[in-house]
């Protein structure tokens, strides 16, 4: 059976990947992904060979992979974060269908909830939600009601891809959202970069936030009406004493 791995490598730095990532990708002869991510794993796997695709070609670099292991060579497909948050498993999976006789594999990675959090504190460390603000295969219609529904359910709400160059105003939309149910100084945090060099942390209020301008490398954690600050850090009570 031919072999198709697809590894989550975690939020970009190499000391992050999990062992599990690093020894999968180490034992490939073929890694393929998006140009950004293949660059941040070259050096750390010299005589792979690399095929990439440019961004919104993620159908087109399946296939390229699956092809790949078709032909008989060890594959890898790579994702930032967690493959199966929003990442290329459940693609694979369905186009997995067409190559019987390639055996896929899930190799799982640190997520940017979970590695921005730890930039924050603790801010997850009760029920929370992840919405993505990105419209491009998701009605915004969706995106919305998804917002109401764990904004009014005092969850912790993780946001990724919260504004981009032709979703600028994204974000504020969705704080004009949650602030129909949250304090205008229910606190929230941003993290920029994670895992990689230039990494920023920033901890404000939801008003704040709202006029704040973020980037698709931007992670946007907002607090339930329980969350608070601690020596500089965002904490989610469970129950524990704070």
């Amino acid at each position: 059976m031919n072999k198709l791995y697809v590894v989550g490598m975690g939020p970009g730095a190499y000391e992050e990947m999990t062992v599990r990532a690093v020894k999968t990708l180490e034992q490939c002869q073929v890694i393929v992904g998006y140009t950004l991510y293949v660059d941040l794993v070259r050096e750390h796997f010299p005589g792979k060979e690399f095929l990439t695709t440019p961004m919104r070609q993620e159908r087109e670099r399946c296939r390229l992979a699956l092809e790949t292991a078709r032909s008989g060579r060890t594959a890898a497909m790579i994702c930032s974060g967690d493959a199966g948050v929003y990442g290329m498993s459940g693609v694979l999976l369905e186009l997995g269908q067409e190559y019987p006789q390639v055996e896929i594999e899930i190799v799982p990675g640190v997520t940017a909830a979970v590695s921005g959090a730890a930039c924050l504190g603790a801010p997850l460390m009760h029920d929370f939600a992840v919405v993505s603000l990105s419209d491009l295969l998701t009605p915004w219609e969706v995106i919305e009601r998804r917002l109401r529904a764990a904004a009014e359910a005092d969850f912790v709400i993780c946001l990724y891809n919260p504004s981009s160059r032709k979703r600028a105003d994204y974000l504020k939309r969705a704080c004009d959202i949650l602030l129909d149910f949250r304090e205008a100084n229910n606190l929230c945090g941003l993290v920029r970069n994670i895992g990689r060099e230039g990494t920023e942390c920033r901890i404000c209020t939801l008003a704040k936030l709202r006029e704040m301008k973020t980037d698709m490398f931007t992670t946007v954690f907002i607090g339930n009406s329980e969350t608070r600050e601690v020596g500089g850090k965002l904490a989610t009570p469970r129950g524990y004493r704070l």
